[in-house]
Parts: C-alpha cells; sequence; structure tokens
C-alpha cells in the first residue's frame, strides 16, 4: 500500500470519527493525541504528514471526494470503508448522520451495495456483541452499594481474570484481520462489567463508557489509534486470513493492548472494590501510574500471547464479547 493510500485512508477515519457532529472538546483532543501518537512512531508515517490531516479534517478543508481519490484498487477501497464502519461502530449504535456518512463514502467509493453489507457484517456482528444490558431502574439501589453489602472478591481470582483480558487484548493485536482490532474495546468493556459485578455493581453501557472516557481510554479514537498503527506498520492489507510479516510485526501494538487493558483492569479492580469513590482525576493519575508497570509486565507475558493468537477465529471472540467464555 501506497503512502498516498494510507494517507487516504487515516483521512476518511479521521472524518467518520467527525461525522456524527456531536465531538466535544475532550473527543477532539483524544483524536489529536492519536495522530500526534501515530506521528510521533516515525519511520513511513512522517511522510504522512498526520497532524496535517487531523487539521485539514477538523476544519473541513479536505472532501471525501479528494480523501477517497488515491484508492484506486479494490482493497484499499474495501478497507477505507472497512476501518471507517468500525470507527463508527466503536461508539455503539449508528446516528442518521454517520449512517448518511456511511452512504456517500459507499457510493464514493463504488462499492455496491452487497459489498458494503458484506464489508460491515463482521463489525456489526461484534458492536452487537458487545452490547452491555442496560442498568435496570429495581437495580439502582445495588449500583450504590456500600462498604457493609459488597461481596467479598477474590483477589487472585480477579488478578487471572484481568490477566486473562490482557493476554487476550494483546493477541488480537497480532492478527491482520480488521474484526480482530475491533473486538480489543468491547473486550475491555465487558472486563469492567464483570469487575463491577464481582463487587455487587450492575453497570450499564453509559457509565462503562464514561468510565472509560475519564481514564482517556475512548471508544472511537482507540480503535483508530490500534487501527493506524496497524495499517501504518503494514500488518493491515493483504487479509487472507495468514499473519503477514510474523507476529512480530504486531509487537507494539501488542504491548499496548496488553498493558491498557491490564492498567484499566487494575484500575476498575480499585474502583469497584473501594466503593465508587475515586474522583475523575483520581482516576486519570491511578491509570497513567498503572500503566509502566503494566508494560513491563507484558515482556513476561509474550509467549502465551503469541499462543493465544495462533488459535483465536471470529466465532470464539464473538463469544467472549458476549461474555460467554474467555
Amino acid at each position: 500500500m501506497t503512502i498516498d493510500q494510507q494517507k487516504s485512508i487515516l483521512t476518511v477515519c479521521l472524518m467518520a470519527a467527525f461525522s456524527d457532529g456531536g465531538n466535544d472538546a475532550r473527543e477532539r483532543d483524544q483524536l489529536k493525541q492519536i495522530t500526534d501518537s501515530l506521528a510521533g512512531d516515525g519511520g513511513s508515517t512522517a511522510a504522512l504528514y498526520l497532524p496535517q490531516i487531523y487539521q485539514d479534517v477538523l476544519f473541513k478543508r479536505v472532501t471525501l471526494h479528494t480523501a477517497v481519490a488515491a484508492l484506486i484498487d479494490a482493497e484499499s477501497r474495501h478497507m477505507a470503508y472497512e476501518m471507517a464502519v468500525q470507527v463508527i461502530d466503536a461508539d455503539g449504535k449508528q446516528t442518521d448522520a454517520e449512517r448518511a456518512f456511511l452512504q456517500t463514502l459507499c457510493a464514493q467509493l463504488g462499492l455496491t451495495d452487497i459489498e458494503a453489507q458484506n464489508i460491515a457484517n463482521d463489525a456489526d456482528a461484534i458492536a452487537d456483541a458487545g452490547m452491555i444490558v442496560p442498568l435496570p431502574a429495581a437495580a439502582t439501589a445495588t449500583a450504590t452499594s456500600t462498604t457493609a453489602t459488597r461481596p467479598n472478591v477474590d483477589a487472585v481470582a480477579m488478578d487471572k481474570t484481568i490477566l486473562n483480558y490482557s493476554i487476550l487484548n494483546g493477541a488480537l493485536e497480532l492478527l491482520p484481520q480488521s474484526w480482530a482490532t475491533m473486538a480489543i474495546i468491547p473486550l475491555q468493556t465487558r472486563m469492567v462489567y464483570r469487575i463491577g459485578q464481582d463487587f455487587g455493581y450492575e453497570l450499564d453501557s453509559g457509565h462503562i463508557k464514561e468510565f472509560l472516557g475519564t481514564v482517556g481510554v475512548g471508544l472511537a479514537s482507540q480503535y483508530l489509534e490500534q487501527a493506524g498503527r496497524k495499517l501504518l506498520g503494514g500488518l493491515l492489507g493483504n487479509l487472507a486470513g495468514r499473519m503477514i510479516g510474523g507476529l512480530a510485526s504486531g509487537a507494539t501494538g501488542m504491548a499496548f493492548s496488553f498493558a491498557s487493558t491490564y492498567a484499566l483492569g487494575q484500575l476498575a479492580n480499585r474502583y469497584y472494590g473501594g466503593g465508587r469513590t475515586m474522583s475523575g482525576a483520581v482516576l486519570k493519575e491511578a491509570f497513567d501510574e498503572l500503566l509502566a508497570p503494566a508494560k513491563d509486565l507484558q515482556a513476561k507475558y509474550v509467549p502465551q500471547i503469541q499462543e493465544k493468537a495462533r488459535n483465536l477465529n471470529l466465532t470464539d471472540v464473538i463469544a467472549m464479547v458476549k461474555g460467554q467464555k474467555i
């Protein structure tokens, strides 16, 4: 894939992230941080001028028509649409504005309705599987449980659960299929939900999204970072179900997803175990402090992560996202 095609796909992804028109300042900052982070990786990314791409999209200096001009082959056009769908689905249910954007993008890319539907199927399956059951009104009291009523939780079992999710998400980063990247965020959401349940809290999707957003784990922005790293590293593309360039190709993403999942799990353990008394600022600070040791821990589990990657398939991952297995 050429640099111009990489630039086009990342431009389309950013346009997809902004397509709902409801991005607040925090979301915009997260997206800017993503482009700055990807640009800081060096290598071929330097030629992409990623901060400039962000500015062009933010201030609408680029149109869809010009953005897709470099996508002259079927594979790059399909990938652009696939990644746009997944950026949008990362936040949950599509809005009217987002659906309109995808329809326009589909037309600009020259895709048929059948092609577009086939591309979206995997993303929709994972997005639907990741939906958390809304908090029932009768469970409100449970969600504000006191220290006296919170159950005792096996600390060893909790650590094992968090480690298993971390290994799984690290393994997903090693797979070339784009649905693998799409599954990481729902699995982190499912992990937080499960930890809250263990401490006697029945959580809804809105609460979990707010929790993730507070610590800086945005949904669409995190997906964009993960997918962008794969795209720029050459792991996405020629997706024939094989690990392109070997498992080492996804080493950076593997470390990032393992560490962020592990830090998030340990933070949720503290937060719900302590009665949800930590402020947003304290949560963010604690998460940042947990990331460094989590990155060090990841090196210890590389063999387990690689072995897990060799045995993953879409059906099993969807079951894990649903909470049916882990």
